[in-house]
């Protein structure tokens, strides 16, 4: 003990050993005692000297160590001092470290170190072991480790749990922790765990992460909460951000609904909290990921139409319009809802409607419009504001068509201050950022939108009083002439290009203006400085646009005049060049990378993502456009006209031939149609023949009673009172048995009516139908079941008559029975007996009459069936003739197709002579695939599209 004494800081007699003769004697301690006891006290002291002597304890014990977690397992005490030491030794504390060399060498020695731990997987297997474990002196230092090892060497870290069995559902059970330290510090080692590796990252997710994280976020109070929801949504971001499965996994959980009241803000916004701050930030950049262009635009499109349907970007359009809210959560929303409504039709409509609870209303639009020309903005929130314009214009025609109606004399209002008449004024300026950001704004009003550029043609300005207006083009190029700033001449460069570009009514227009073309090939040819550089590439760019889509209506500033202009004034080669200025300024590359507008100071701010695309598209044909010769602009000309003349017929045939199969696929479903109902038919015929077959059998049984019952009769001719009461009761049966045949008659005669429903049935449908060779088989094969039936009808009415005739037989034998009898008696029968029989054998008389006109009824009834069946019969004839002359028409049809099979392929044959000419020629030619393929997308596009605003 008087060695530990001497370790902890106790007095001990004689020289005191230095921290690495200590250590080391800790460690033979820890390696050899048999004690729990005495093993404990020496982890604790090194516990104890594991932050000074850093270097010693890491490289003597942490063997020693790790054996104490593998060997030990039952004390929670020296689990706790091992986990602890090995922290120490692992953690990088920056607090104690002074300066950077320090702090470097403090990270080399926390990365040796991990290599060192994790060198073996079955370290990480034990340390995950040991977070099962309940104690809170062992779970908390093992988080703080495995967070201190994830930090260090995070990659293989993460390989090692991956592939661990359960470990990362161990990790997660840290979050359901009740002791709130373990459950942040879990937060914490989630977030290391899940940056940068997607296979974690859905692990994590379908371990119910989102809810318990969202769960947590409402427990703490949402953006109210302190650091717990910080280190939430910091998790949520690692989980969602470029990770579409995590992200499609959130939508389809219904987590998007649960984000809106993170974002309902009272009247009183004053005096937010730095911690109410962050974690809203946080929580707008959630739901720019789920929105974010990057995205695929399926996935986009739908969280769009969620958070619509869901109210949270309406909520977010409080937020924007709310009073009091800090400027840096008032940029960040306005990017949020930028990035909500870009390209969703419905979420733009939604935004137009917006106004500012201002007096009176505004448009939420003219309202950030005057913040975007206002320098005394920040510079974040202009270029907010310009984004949120642009999301706004994103594939949003309708929108286009109501910014460039404000600009319009016919719909200008004096009173009110409209989006046109801010984008003028900021147009024109002292503020070349105003020019910049509204030159881009008016740019994204005509994208892509042929009419609107049109359009914009017929705004006049007025300049000065007394001077008559001109019109915004010439003004534009006026301001351009006079030699302002860099800024302003790129800005209002490239709206110039958008609006000519691919319009060629606007390339007239620009050209109709004799001082333009003069403007421009100075500009070109001027050898000027660095920083005009970029001016001279835009000037050539439009330039080239005007030779490119010239429709050749200018005498003067035909293509061929303006390439001899630029040949004799420029020369094609410093032309190329110059306009090769453009894709290599080193801030092009990076507006091409995304649509959203970050850039770190204002003279920074040059070109529009936007705007890069159009570069991309029209450098090199316009380089091809310049160097071409008249001739061979003539012979593409030629071949164009002859292209699109083979493609006009092409055309026609393809829509002849969808007709066409239209039509027969339309047939085809006709006669499945009709081979199911002859299938349908064919099993009623069965059924029927059946119970013809039963009333046939039951026919035979009745006659065998008749049979029975007459002999009975002809031998019984004893007393009186026998033959009577004999009479009586074959008399009753001949009845039952009469109308039971009448019934059995009733009965064939509704089968046949049904039968002759469906006749008329299939009569009506093969009108219809166009396959005819398998309906005349079926039609022969009811024909001749039909027969059979009739034959059937004939034999029971056959058997009828039999019936009748011997009832009329035993009615003949009843009377010569009755006359026998009577004077047989010799007066021994009384008066009364006798009229008795007589009223019996008068009554017996009277039913058998009734009995003989029913039985001429159905004589009637079957000669009207008779006649049924043969009208039936004729049916079905005109049925087969009819089916016939169909099938000549599909046969018809068929040679008319192949015929137009034949004559495409000779089209497609010149096609593909006329393109191999013109690629010999030196043209680029796209296949029909490709341009197939393009429609194809467009057309899915679309249909996207149609599927969101629905």
């Amino acid at each position: 003990m008087n060695f530990f004494r001497g370790v902890m800081g106790g007095q001990a007699a004689g020289p005191q050993p230095s921290g690495a003769e200590t250590i080391q004697k800790l460690c033979d301690r820890v390696a050899s005692s048999t004690l729990l006891e005495d093993r404990r006290d020496a982890v604790r002291a090194l516990k104890s000297l594991s932050k000074k002597y850093r270097m010693e304890v890491g490289t003597q014990a942490m063997d020693h160590l790790i054996n104490i977690l593998q060997t030990d397992r039952s004390d929670s005490e020296i689990l706790g001092y091992a986990l602890d030491t090995l922290y120490n030794i692992i953690c990088n504390d920056e607090e104690e470290e002074q300066d950077e060399n320090a702090q470097k060498q403090a990270d080399d020695l926390g990365a040796q170190f991990t290599d060192k731990f994790i060198q073996d997987p079955e370290h990480v297997t034990l340390l995950l072991t040991l977070l099962e474990e309940f104690d809170f002196h062992v779970r908390w230092p093992g988080v703080k480790l495995l967070t201190a090892l994830l930090k260090n060497q995070g990659a293989q870290l993460q390989g090692v749990i991956l592939v661990s069995p359960m470990g990362v559902s161990r990790l997660m059970d840290l979050l359901a922790d009740s002791r709130e330290v373990i459950r942040n510090d879990g937060l914490l080692l989630l977030q290391q765990l899940t940056k940068g590796n997607a296979a974690i990252q859905k692990i994590v997710a379908f371990e119910n992460a989102f809810e318990r994280l969202l769960d947590i976020i409402t427990e703490e109070g949402s953006s109210d909460g302190g650091i717990v929801v910080e280190d939430c949504l910091l998790l949520l971001l690692n989980l969602l951000k470029n990770n579409s499965s995590n992200q499609n996994f959130f939508k389809e959980g219904s987590y998007i609904q649960r984000m809106k009241p993170w974002f309902e803000v009272g009247d009183d916004n004053s005096g937010w909290s730095a911690q109410k701050v962050t974690n809203l930030h946080l929580m707008l950049q959630l739901v720019r990921v789920m929105v974010s262009p990057v995205n695929s635009p399926g996935a986009t499109a739908s969280c769009q139409k969620s958070m619509y349907q869901c109210g949270l970007l309406q909520q977010l359009c409080t937020i924007l319009m709310a009073t009091g809210v800090p400027a840096d959560i008032l940029t960040e929303t306005i990017n949020t809802v930028s990035e909500v409504i870009r390209g969703s039709q419905v979420n733009q409509d939604y935004f137009a409607s917006v106004n500012a609870p201002s007096n009176p209303p505004r448009p939420a639009i003219v309202v950030l419009l005057m913040s975007m020309v206002n320098e005394r903005q920040p510079f974040v929130l202009r270029c907010a504001v310009l984004y949120c314009f642009q999301c706004f214009l994103y594939k949003n025609q309708k929108g286009q068509g109501e910014i460039v109606a404000t600009l319009l004399p016919s719909t200008i209002d004096a009173n009110s201050i409209s989006a046109g008449q801010l984008l003028c004024g900021g147009l024109f300026s002292a503020d070349s950022l105003s020019n910049w950001c509204a030159a881009v704004a008016l740019a994204h009003a005509l994208q892509d939108n042929l009419t609107q550029k049109e359009q914009l043609l017929r705004v006049q300005l007025a300049t000065s009083l007394g001077k008559p207006p001109v019109s915004l083009l010439q003004q534009c190029t006026n301001i351009l002439s006079q030699g302002s700033k860099v800024q302003t001449r790129v800005g209002l460069l490239m709206l110039l290009c958008t609006w000519i570009s691919n319009c060629p009514i606007a390339v007239t227009h620009f050209l109709h203006n004799q001082e333009n073309v003069p403007f421009l090939t100075a500009q070109i040819s001027e050898n000027l400085g660095e920083d005009e550089r970029l001016v001279q590439g835009l000037c050539a760019l439009l330039l080239g646009i005007c030779i490119y889509y010239n429709d050749n209506s200018l005498e003067n500033y035909t293509k061929e005049k303006l390439k001899q202009l630029i040949e004799k004034r420029i020369g094609k080669e410093n032309f190329v060049e110059k306009l090769g200025f453009i894709t290599k300024h080193e801030l092009y590359s990076r507006a091409a990378q995304k649509p959203q507008p970050v850039f770190p100071s204002q003279e920074q701010m040059l070109f529009d993502h936007e705007f890069t695309k159009l570069v991309k598209e029209l450098e090199g044909v316009i380089t091809k456009a310049v160097h071409k010769s008249s001739e061979e602009e003539k012979k593409e000309e030629e071949v164009k006209k002859t292209l699109e003349q083979h493609d006009n017929i092409v055309t026609q045939y393809k829509e002849l031939i969808r007709e066409q199969d239209t039509q027969i696929q339309e047939l085809k479903e006709q006669v499945a149609s009709m081979t199911s109902q002859n299938e349908q038919m064919q099993a009623t015929v069965t059924q029927q023949l059946s119970q013809i077959q039963q009333h046939k059998d039951q026919y035979n049984i009745l006659k065998l009673k008749l049979g029975k019952d007459n002999q009975s009769q002809s031998n019984s001719q004893g007393d009186v009172s026998q033959v009577n009461g004999l009479q009586t009761e074959e008399l009753t049966q001949l009845k039952e048995e009469v109308e039971e045949l009448r019934k059995q008659h009733t009965l064939l005669q509704t089968q046949l009516g049904d039968k002759d429903a469906l006749i008329n049935t299939l009569r009506s449908e093969a009108a219809q139908t166009a396959e005819g060779s398998a309906g005349g088989s079926e039609n022969t094969e009811l024909l001749k079941e039909l027969e059979a039936l009739r034959s059937q009808v004939q034999s029971q009415s056959t058997e009828i008559n039999q019936l009748k005739t011997e009832r009329q037989e035993l009615l003949r034998r009843a009377e010569a029975g009755s006359s026998d009898v009577v004077p047989s008696s010799d007066g021994s029968l009384d008066t009364a007996k006798m009229a008795e029989l007589e009223s019996r054998l008068a009554a017996q008389t009277a039913e058998t009459e009734r009995l003989k006109d029913e039985t001429k009824s159905l004589s009637d009834s079957r000669a009207d069936l008779e006649q049924q069946l043969a009208s039936a019969t004729s049916t079905v004839a005109i049925l087969q003739t009819e089916k016939a002359k169909l099938q000549t028409e599909v046969q018809e049809s068929k040679k008319e197709q192949d015929d137009l099979l034949m004559l495409l392929a000779d089209q497609d044959q010149k096609i593909h002579s006329l393109k191999q000419k013109l690629k010999d020629l030196g043209e680029t030619v796209e296949d029909e695939d490709d341009l197939d393929a393009r429609d194809q997308t467009d057309d899915d596009d679309e249909e996207e599209e149609d599927e969101d605003e629905d």
